[in-house]
């Protein structure tokens, strides 16, 4: 499987021939050159996973893209006039060969005076690959490469640290990075206290690795 991070939560996965986008937001960059996806996949609505204003131009680049969201972007996006397909918990996508199982539901909780909304994770490849959108969702099939949420209003170093241990992924990739200043201080934590047999792989923006 080959992993390209553009910043904070986009990534664009290859298995195969199947190229999956999952997040495009407005604190990413560089997924605008993009052409022949497969998939774009939305997890929230917010707009740091979500930038409406640049995917019009990503859809007519791959327009045989199928887009996929939770309840609150597929409303959001069709309101601007593209086709999506709605995602919910336990629904079993497929892009090509490729499985994708549709877990969460809800975005972990900010702050309890603020409402709540949808937030769906993408498990892809029979758990190959994890991304979990704003949340802490834990699949009931082990995760090979954990897209692992490192600094936002919604967490602190010690929950991430507990979610990497509680995944025990074989890699995990730190994403979601974007609103910290110094995000190097939050990955030497994560490989201090990774599980046994997890490595930790911070992948350089716009550049594919192998994973």
């Amino acid at each position: 499987m080959r992993i390209v991070h553009f910043g904070h939560a986009c990534v664009l996965l290859e298995i195969g021939d199947t190229r999956l986008l999952i997040d495009p937001g407005t604190l990413s960059s560089g997924f605008e050159a993009l052409r022949g996806l497969d998939a774009i996949l939305f997890t929230h609505a917010h707009a740091d996973h979500l930038d409406l204003g640049r995917l019009p131009a990503l859809v007519d680049a791959s327009p045989d893209a199928v887009i996929v969201a939770d309840p609150g972007s597929a409303e959001q996006i069709s309101d601007h006039g593209l086709n999506c397909r709605t995602a919910r918990p336990g629904d079993v996508l497929s892009s090509g060969d490729v499985r994708i199982d549709v877990v969460g539901g809800e975005h972990a909780v900010i702050h309890p005076d603020l409402p709540g909304i949808p937030n769906v994770g993408y498990l892809v490849g029979h758990g190959a690959f994890l991304h979990p959108g704003d949340s802490f969702v834990r699949p009931e099939r082990p995760v090979d490469v954990l897209a692992l949420p490192t600094g936002a209003p919604w967490l602190k170093a010690a929950e991430a640290v507990d979610y990497l241990r509680a995944v025990r992924p074989r890699v995990a990739v730190p994403v979601h990075e974007a609103v910290l200043a110094s995000p190097q201080l939050h990955y030497t934590l994560f490989e201090r206290l990774a599980p046994e047999g997890t490595e930790v792989r911070v992948l350089r923006h716009g550049e594919p690795a192998e994973v």
